[in-house]
């Protein structure tokens, strides 16, 4: 990574916690391939701070990501939202362009990238309900996938299940039947003291598990679907494929150096 000048741009992730982030790493290794004079931060921006922070990033010229709990919460402080923004209801990308705000959520191309890559067939059992899982439902619609919601509020799975059916997607509350996939989106798995997100009955299940949580050696929730024999894979790939479009948005004529990407975001996270 160059020493940074006055005239480096600076791009950060926010969150809350956001310090496990491995947007850092992969970030700062492309503009490294790329030549780009150009770092890539952390910003811990608690809930009660989100509009004072980006008032700040603003006035500086920030762009970057958005992580949880933020995204959702995010879309009302944009100036303009694009791509898949207004259907996810959720941003997770923000950037500058002569002083507007600009959003849009790239997490929608991490699922797709994520889904082809480990071949998650329909119906997909969704795990959550916030801005990830809203996500994930975008995905689905555009592959024309059925989907199941479960959450621990059984009122806000038919919610969610409702507002997806807006969109046009085929989707109820989990009934406890077959799926082929089960995305995980809730941050069950980040702390070392967290519960699986689903027992292992409602694993057995399904033929794939996809994590959007990641950390070394993979969730303990994959792990364990992949001792009952289920094809899994935790967020990392969600990560890459998110990342590669949110750097287009940043820096809209490069092609993004995915292999480099990969191999930084797994020489923290080992293999599966």
């Amino acid at each position: 990574m160059k020493t940074p000048t006055g005239n480096t741009r600076v791009l950060t992730v926010i969150g809350h916690p956001v310090t496990h982030s491995l947007s850092p790493i992969m970030q700062n290794a492309a503009f490294t391939a790329l030549g780009l004079d150009a770092v890539y931060v952390v910003s811990d921006v608690l809930p009660d701070h989100l509009s004072d922070a980006f008032t700040g990033f603003k006035a500086l010229g920030i762009g970057g990501n958005i992580t949880v709990p933020h995204k959702v919460e995010s879309l009302s402080k944009m100036d303009k939202i694009h791509g898949y923004a207004p259907e996810v209801g959720a941003v997770n990308t923000f950037w500058l362009e002569e002083g507007v705000l600009n959003g849009t959520n790239t997490d929608v191309d991490g699922v797709l990238h994520a889904a082809e890559l480990i071949d998650a067939d329909g119906p997909w059992l969704v795990l959550g309900t916030g801005g990830s899982a809203r996500a994930v439902v975008v995905a689905a619609k555009k592959l024309g996938i059925e989907i199941k919601v479960s959450s621990r509020n059984e009122a806000r799975a038919a919610e969610f299940a409702a507002w997806a059916r807006e969109l046009g997607v085929r989707a109820d509350a989990d009934d406890g039947g077959h799926v082929q996939t089960i995305v995980n989106t809730t941050p069950l798995g980040l702390s070392p003291n967290d519960g699986l997100p689903v027992g292992d009955e409602r694993t057995k299940a399904a033929d794939v598990a996809l994590d959007l949580v990641y950390r070394r050696g993979a969730t303990p929730w994959i792990r364990k679907a992949q001792e009952l024999g289920l094809r899994a894979m935790d967020g990392r790939e969600v990560l890459i494929g998110q990342g590669k479009e949110a750097l287009r948005t940043f820096f809209p004529h490069i092609d993004p150096p995915v292999e480099v990407m990969r191999g930084a975001v797994m020489e923290v996270l080992g293999t599966l």
